[in-house]
Parts: structure tokens; sequence; C-alpha cells
């Protein structure tokens, strides 16, 4: 539809592919593409990808370089369709490992450059923990560029805005998750929506700081969220939300602007390891959609590893 919302949206902001579905990128052409455990997960299981997999898991030393080897794979067919980044995760089994997260990067990025995608196209995907963002800084100083993902307060922003990292993934569905659970009956509709509200208070802080880091809105529960988030850098929407912003019309307004207010700019020093801690801890929703997010990743990994393991067997 010519003048549908996301024909609109994409006018004002990025669009980016939330899917390790091949077919869907090749139907919404997005800038970029993002997959995670999950969406790697739901895409290995696609019967015309099986024997594919199976040679990949046979021809492989352990299930680690399997896991890595199916992403790259399915990840550099996905580079051939976008003409931006694509974003591969490392295994959410070393979110609080530092090093051997810089060790699996650089594993990945050789990988994507033998397959003959080069590094200037991957974002490695890494949790926003303390260990994560660390591992990231360097990585940035390295020429290896990063994605942190599972943000889900304004103190995991700060801190990856302090690395200087090319982009955050901050989550808003899950947020509202959150908040739903504590209180059912309230409100939360349009700009309500508490994890519109923490991405708001996010772009607006990196741009009033001219902050590098891009700033993507993720984790979408339906279209009312993407579209109050308009003229955010980055929205990374699965194909199902890009169908019905495809069939729906009318006026999209943009609600966030590239330009910041340099009077309402919040300079602090950056935080240390124990402030960085202390904040999370003091916030429930991010400490506890955090902690929830690694495990539904590592739980999806698993199912992954099973799969992967069942087909190494049989060859």
């Amino acid at each position: 539809m010519a003048n549908s919302l996301l024909s609109q949206l994409r006018q004002m902001t990025t669009v980016v592919a939330d899917t390790g579905d091949i077919e869907a990128i090749r139907r919404f052409q997005p800038h970029d593409a993002t997959t995670n455990p999950s969406l790697i997960l739901q895409a290995a299981q696609q019967e015309g990808r099986r024997e594919r997999l199976a040679h990949i898991a046979r021809e492989s030393r352990d299930l680690d370089e399997a896991l890595d080897r199916v992403a790259v794979d399915i990840g550099s067919e996905i580079s051939t369709l976008v003409p931006g980044y694509v974003s591969t995760e490392v295994s959410a089994r070393l979110s609080f490992d530092r090093k051997a997260t810089m060790a699996r990067a650089h594993s990945l990025i050789e990988r994507y450059q033998q397959a003959g995608v080069s590094a200037e196209r991957i974002l490695i995907k890494v949790a926003s923990t303390w260990e994560g963002i660390q591992a990231a800084s360097q990585l940035e100083r390295e020429g290896i560029q990063t994605n942190l993902t599972l943000l889900f307060g304004f103190t995991q922003a700060r801190a990856c805005a302090d690395a200087g990292v090319t982009l955050i993934s901050p989550f808003v569905g899950r947020i509202l998750d959150w908040y739903k659970a504590q209180n059912p009956k309230a409100d939360f509709s349009g700009a309500k929506d508490p994890g519109v509200i923490s991405v708001k208070k996010i772009h607006e802080h990196f741009k009033a700081n001219a902050y590098p880091t891009i700033v993507m809105g993720a984790s979408f529960r339906n279209t009312e969220e993407i579209q109050a988030l308009a003229g955010c850098d980055r929205l990374t929407i699965s194909p199902k939300l890009l169908g019905e912003l495809e069939r729906q019309s009318g006026f999209l307004a943009r609600q966030l602007h590239t330009e910041g207010n340099a009077a309402s700019a919040e300079k602090a020093t950056p935080l240390d390891q124990a402030t960085f801690r202390w904040q999370i801890n003091e916030d429930a929703m991010a400490c506890e959609k955090l902690a929830a997010g690694i495990r539904q990743f590592m739980a999806d990994q698993r199912r992954l590893e099973t799969l992967l393991g069942e087909l190494r067997q049989k060859g």
C-alpha cells in the first residue's frame, strides 16, 4: 500500500526485520535484520534447512562450533537480502563472561569473513550485562561493531553510550509485559506504554548529549507501540507486525526527533561497576527482565543444541 503506515514509517525511521525467516525478509525488504537464539531456532526448524543443518552438525567439532556455524550460515544468507547490518548474537551462556564473549565475537566475525561477509556488515549482539558492555567496549575499539540487547533500563543505556557501542536494542514489549503483570487494570495504551516511555527517554538523552550510538527499539507487542516511536533511529519489527503496518493506512506522525535539546543534556560521569549493579538492582523491572531474557534465550539455545546433537548422531 503506497500510503500505508509502513511506507510512512520508512520515511522517518530505518526499518529492521526481527526475524531469521528468509521469505519474510524478501517480502518486506528491510534495511537491516536482527536475529537472536529464539529466532535462529525458529529458522533452523524450517523443513528446507534440515539437510543443511545436518551437514553443519556432522562437520563441526562440537556443538559450540555447530551453533556458530548455523548462525553465520543463516546470517550470511540474510546479508544478501539486506543492504545494511545483520545482527548475530553471542551465546547467552556467556552473558557474564567478558573474555569468552570477546573470543566468541572474534570467532563469529572470522566465520563471516570466510563466508565473504565483511565485518562492516555485522553487529555482534551481546546481552547488556556489565560484563557484556565491557566486552563490547573492547570489541568496538578493535573495530568489531556491537548491538547491545536485552536492554530494559536507563542505567544499561547510559553504560552502553559510555562504552561507545554501535547500537542498542531497548526492549518495549517485555517492559509492558512486566508492568501489566504488576497492574493488570492499568491503561498502558499509546504514549502511556512504559516500554515506549523508556525508549523515548533513552532516545532523547542520547540526542541531547550527541551520543553516536544508534537507538533501535525492539520487542514490540502491537503496532500502537511502533507508531508511538515513529522517528526513532531504527525499529526492529517482527514479520507479523510488519504485515499489519503494511495493511494499515492513515497519517503517521513523527514522535521522536533526531535533533537533541542540548540545554536538557544530563551529562554524568561514566558508571563504575558497583554503581551499575546497584542501580540495576534497584530497578526491579530491569533486573527481573534481564535475568528472564537471558534464561529464555538460553532455553531456546539448548533446544537448538538438542536438535543439532540429534542430527549429528544420525550422520
